[in-house]
């Protein structure tokens, strides 16, 4: 759906859709290893964040992943006037991130037993 609003130009949506699409794989995280459903933002950024603590699959761009898609949300949901707009390269790269987020958190539920830490 993402990538569709991209190319017409609806970047607003297609961050906020990006940004959805990895809170709602992180509260797919949460809800496999602990058994208990997060539902606010902050919750599921800070028990996602403690979960993945020391698991090398994570890396940097994927722990940064739901705190940058949110300001994009944010920008797109509450603000107006200049600066409230979401460029196409701002949107295409939440979209990205995202993708590769979702594909990351889907392997790291799928092999939840290797969780290999440093």
């Amino acid at each position: 759906e993402a990538d569709a609003m991209l190319g017409i130009a609806l970047n607003e949506a297609a961050g906020r859709t990006a940004y959805l699409a990895g809170f709602h794989a992180a509260q797919a995280l949460i809800s496999e290893r602990t058994g208990r459903a997060v539902k606010s933002h902050a919750g599921v950024k800070t028990e996602f964040h403690r979960l993945v603590r020391g698991d090398r699959r994570i890396d940097d761009e994927r722990r940064a992943f739901l705190g940058f898609a949110y300001s994009i949300k944010a920008i797109a949901g509450y603000q107006a006037g200049p600066g409230s707009d979401v460029s196409a390269e701002l949107a295409g790269e939440a979209v990205e991130m995202a993708k590769r987020f979702v594909e990351r958190i889907a392997d790291a539920i799928e092999n939840a037993g290797d969780t290999r830490t440093d």
